[in-house]
C-alpha cells in the first residue's frame, strides 16, 4: 500500500468512525447514517421523510458537531425570507451603489446545510434553493459565487403536493424515511438517548471538510465498468415499473455508487454497491417496487467485500415474522397478561404488518398476512 492509499485508507477509517458514533447515539437509524456516510462522499443532496420526534433533526445535529467546518440549519416557513437563508444586503456596500450580500454565518458560507420543513419553501426563495441544490452556486443579482457545502440534507413530514415543490424535492438524489423505532428497541433508544445528554464534554470523533473533499475528488477514479451493465438493467426495470428516472438522475447516481465502493475501500464498484438505488423513490407506494427490483441484483453478489447495507436485505423473511406472530398469539391468549404488555403486543403487530407489506413473493406474504390479521381482530374486540 502506498503513501496515498494508506491516507485514503486512513480517513475512510475517521469517517466510519463518525458514523459509527451516530449509530449508537441513535438507535434503529443505521440505514439513514449511512446514507449520510454516501451523500457526504458523493457530494450529493439527502431528503429525510418522517413524523415529527423520530430523531431527524437530532441526527444531523449530531453528525455537524463531528465535522470540522461551519454549520447552517434553518426551520422554513411560508413566510421565509431570502435574507434570512443568505444574509442581508452590506449597508455600506450599498451606500456605495454595490448590492453584495453579507453572508457571515449564512447558508453561503456553510460546509454542511440543514433546511428543517423544507416543504414549506415558498417562491421567493424557491429559485435561489434550486440553485444552490443543483449547482452549489448563490446567485442574487450580479453577485455569484461557488458554494463550500458538503452536502445538503432537507427534512419534512410530508411529500410535495405542488409542482413548484416537486422541483425542489427532485434536487434531493437520495430519499430515506424515518420511523419510530421497533418497539423491541425502545429501551436501547432510551438508554443511548440518556448517555447523549452526559456526553457532551465526551471526546468523540471527528473528520474534517478538507478530509471529506478529498474523498469526494477520488469518487471520479472509482471503475464503475463492471456495474455498468447492472446498473443500466435496473434502470431499465424501474422505467418500465413507471417510475420516473431521468437521463439526469441516472448520471448523478453513479457518484453513489462509486462513493459506495469508496467508503468499503474499493476502486472498483461492484453489483452490492448498488444498493442506494433502494432510495431513489417519489413516493411511498414505490418504496416496494424499487426494493424488489433492486434486490434481485444485489443478492448476486458474491464478492467478499460488498457494502454492509447491501447484506442487510430490505426483503423481510416471511418464516421469521410468522413465528413471531404465532408467538405473540400465545402471549394475547394468556388470562393473566398486563395491559402494558398487550399495548405492547399491539404496537409489535403493527410494526410486523408493516414488514409483511415488504415481502416479495405474494404467496408467502399472503400466508403470513393471515395470522397478523386473526391477531388484529381478537386485539379489536378486547379494545
Amino acid at each position: 500500500m502506498n503513501e496515498i492509499q494508506l491516507a485514503t485508507h486512513l480517513t475512510i477509517d475517521k469517517l466510519k468512525q463518525v458514523l459509527q458514533h451516530l449509530k449508537k447515539v441513535f438507535v434503529g437509524k443505521d440505514e439513514i447514517i449511512d446514507l449520510m456516510g454516501i451523500c457526504l462522499v458523493g457530494r450529493e443532496n439527502l431528503f429525510i421523510l418522517g413524523p415529527p420526534g423520530t430523531a431527524k433533526s437530532a441526527t444531523v445535529r449530531e453528525l455537524s458537531k463531528l465535522i470540522d467546518g461551519q454549520t447552517f440549519e434553518y426551520l422554513l416557513t411560508r413566510f421565509t425570507e431570502p435574507n434570512e437563508l443568505f444574509g442581508p444586503f452590506d449597508i455600506r456596500k450599498l451606500r456605495e451603489g454595490d448590492l453584495v450580500t453579507n453572508t457571515d454565518g449564512m447558508l453561503p458560507e456553510a460546509s454542511l446545510i440543514f433546511l428543517d420543513e423544507l416543504l414549506n419553501a415558498n417562491s421567493a426563495i424557491l429559485n435561489s434553493l434550486l440553485m444552490v441544490l443543483n449547482e452549489r452556486i448563490f446567485r442574487r443579482g450580479r453577485e455569484t459565487r461557488k458554494l463550500p457545502a458538503l452536502m445538503v440534507i432537507g427534512a419534512s413530514n410530508h411529500l410535495p403536493e405542488d409542482e413548484a415543490l416537486q422541483a425542489l424535492f427532485d434536487r434531493f438524489l437520495i430519499r430515506v424515511k424515518s420511523d419510530n423505532v421497533d418497539p423491541q428497541e425502545l429501551n436501547a433508544v432510551l438508554n443511548a438517548g440518556w448517555v447523549l445528554e452526559q456526553q457532551e464534554g465526551n471526546d468523540k470523533p471527528a473528520i474534517s471538510v478538507a478530509e471529506i473533499a478529498s474523498l469526494q475528488e477520488l469518487t471520479a477514479k472509482v471503475d464503475l465498468q463492471e456495474v455498468r451493465p447492472a446498473y443500466i438493467e435496473l434502470i431499465h426495470k424501474m422505467r418500465n415499473a413507471g417510475l420516473q428516472v431521468s437521463d439526469r438522475r441516472a448520471v448523478k447516481l453513479q457518484r453513489m455508487i462509486a462513493a459506495s465502493a469508496l467508503i468499503c475501500k474499493r476502486n472498483k464498484a461492484v453489483p452490492s454497491d448498488l444498493w442506494i438505488l433502494k432510495h431513489i423513490w417519489d413516493t411511498e407506494e414505490q418504496r416496494e417496487i424499487i426494493a424488489n427490483i433492486v434486490n434481485v441484483i444485489i443478492t448476486t453478489d458474491i464478492s467478499d467485500n460488498q457494502h454492509p447495507r447491501a447484506k442487510e436485505n430490505a426483503k423481510p423473511d416471511a418464516e421469521e415474522i410468522y413465528k413471531e406472530v404465532q408467538h405473540l398469539t400465545e402471549q394475547w391468549a394468556l388470562p393473566e397478561i398486563a395491559m402494558a404488555e398487550r399495548s405492547l403486543i399491539k404496537d409489535r403487530l403493527v410494526h410486523l404488518n408493516n414488514r409483511c407489506e415488504w415481502i416479495g413473493n405474494e404467496a408467502q406474504r399472503k400466508y403470513v398476512q393471515e395470522p397478523i390479521d386473526q391477531l388484529w381482530k381478537q386485539i379489536m374486540q378486547t379494545a
